[in-house]
């Protein structure tokens, strides 16, 4: 009986951690720019439900959503992927 409740707790636990991660409220252009090469792209800004507020920037005519400037790593095919890769602080 301890076993099946301990279960069942951990269970709800794990869920509501899950269920409260910051997530992306808000995506805002804030300009079009271009590196020193001549590259061009666009900053928009994500805010997060956390409060968090983080940068991506869009890349090859926004066809690639990177979470910060050109040196990112993190980087999605789809703008919300990104943001929500923001967010979690990726």
């Amino acid at each position: 009986m301890k076993l099946i409740k301990l279960a069942t707790a951990t269970a709800l636990v794990a869920f509501s951690a899950g269920s409260f991660a910051a997530k992306p409220t808000s995506i805002v252009f804030v300009g079009n720019a271009e590196t020193g090469d001549g590259t061009p792209y666009a900053t928009y800004n994500v805010k997060c439900s956390n409060g968090k507020k983080m940068e991506l920037t869009a890349w090859d005519n926004r066809r690639k959503w990177c979470v910060g400037d050109a040196g990112s790593e993190s980087c999605e095919k789809k703008q919300i992927k990104a943001a929500k890769a923001a967010c979690k602080g990726q």
